[in-house]
């Protein structure tokens, strides 16, 4: 079975997140702290959803290996891996506000290979397989595009907060936040999913794990955009990432940042 024959199951997953997320969104139910210092929420929903996704791999492919947010690894040296964030933007979930989504990524041979970011709430799915990319929801499927863009000063940059970054970093991200035409804050994967349709030109973060950021990689470089770390290489392990529509854009960030 070719990653492209996959595509399908990536629906079913999402299906099954869906079914087990929605009835605990703009919900009353209970918000555990997973950090010991500063506060990394989870919630019923985000154990419920990985558990259905998992259950369903498990099931159709047992041979495949799992790395997910909520319930750890399982066969990383298996040639397929599953990458797994249920709910991408727990504290926008726990907010009401519908900018979060679960990420499904395949891993083949340890290069993201496959990709989706699906809304439940909204109807939407971007999927990608790094030479394609598509989109399905109330507006109508359709290909994905990223748009060209080949200056800083015409660039809407987003990334999910500056307190991201400290020191070195922060001073290297503040370099190119001061250059562009818009900047907004927030959306975690939901702000991928603009660069790939076209509406965001980058996003710049840091402290990422590699289940926030392999299920998109395909969705954007299927659109025709970018994605490596802050040095150029892979970023499939997370870490410091930049994701960018136009790949000449791409270079002067990457330029910028490492001045």
């Amino acid at each position: 079975m070719t990653d492209l024959s996959l595509l399908p199951f990536l629906d079913r997953l999402a299906d099954a997140a869906s079914e087990a997320i929605m009835p605990h969104f703009r919900s009353l139910d209970s918000i555990e702290n997973k950090a010991t210092t500063g506060f990394d929420p989870v919630t019923v929903a985000d154990r419920a959803a990985e558990a259905a996704i998992r259950a369903l791999i498990t099931a159709e492919f047992p041979e495949h290996g799992i790395m997910g947010e909520e319930y750890g690894s399982e066969r990383l040296d298996a040639e397929k891996v599953w990458v797994l964030d249920p709910i991408d933007g727990t504290r926008a979930f726990i907010s009401g506000l519908p900018v979060w989504g679960t990420l499904i990524g395949l891993l083949s041979g340890g290069t993201p290979t496959l990709g989706m970011m699906a809304q439940p709430f909204t109807g939407e799915r971007y999927a990608g397989d790094g030479v394609s990319a598509r989109y399905t929801g109330p507006g109508g499927a359709r290909a994905l595009a990223t748009r060209s863009c080949d200056h800083l000063s015409k660039a809407t940059l987003f990334t999910t907060t500056p307190a991201l970054f400290q020191g070195a970093e922060r001073e290297a991200y503040e370099r190119v936040e001061r250059q562009v035409r818009l900047v907004r804050y927030g959306c975690d994967c939901y702000a991928y999913c603009m660069v790939a349709a076209g509406y965001v030109d980058a996003v710049i973060e840091t402290g990422l794990h590699a289940y926030d950021i392999v299920a998109l990689i395909p969705v954007i470089e299927g659109a025709g955009g970018r994605v490596t770390n802050w040095e150029g290489g892979p970023a499939a392990a997370g870490g410091r990432v930049v994701a960018s529509g136009d790949r000449h854009l791409h270079d002067i960030i990457l330029e910028t940042l490492n001045r």
